[in-house]
């Protein structure tokens, strides 16, 4: 049995940096984060101690969240209540 982040069945298996990249791919993220993802993972390889790769699993985990975010229906829910927030606090401060 496949298992999925944050129980989620909608997200495909996030186990390896490839079903990373493959959902990243096939819009599982935000806007833009596949190709974020790259550059940042080649970034992080170029300049990463072979016997410390701690920013490449931070990374890895960085969008692992990015995709159970954009996956996530309480996710919009929420922005959207803070963005009217926000608006609220500008119109009331004008």
């Amino acid at each position: 049995m496949t298992t999925h982040p944050m129980g989620n069945p909608s997200v495909p298996p996030l186990r390896t940096i490839g079903e990373l990249r493959a959902a990243l791919t096939m819009g599982y993220g935000f806007p833009g984060d596949a190709d974020d993802f790259e550059a940042e993972l080649a970034r992080e390889i170029n300049h990463s101690d072979p016997a410390d790769l701690t920013g490449i699993v931070r990374l890895v985990e960085e969008f692992r969240g990015r995709i159970a975010a954009r996956q996530d229906p309480a996710f919009d829910a929420a922005v959207g209540a803070a963005i009217s927030e926000i608006q609220a606090a500008r119109e009331t401060a004008e």
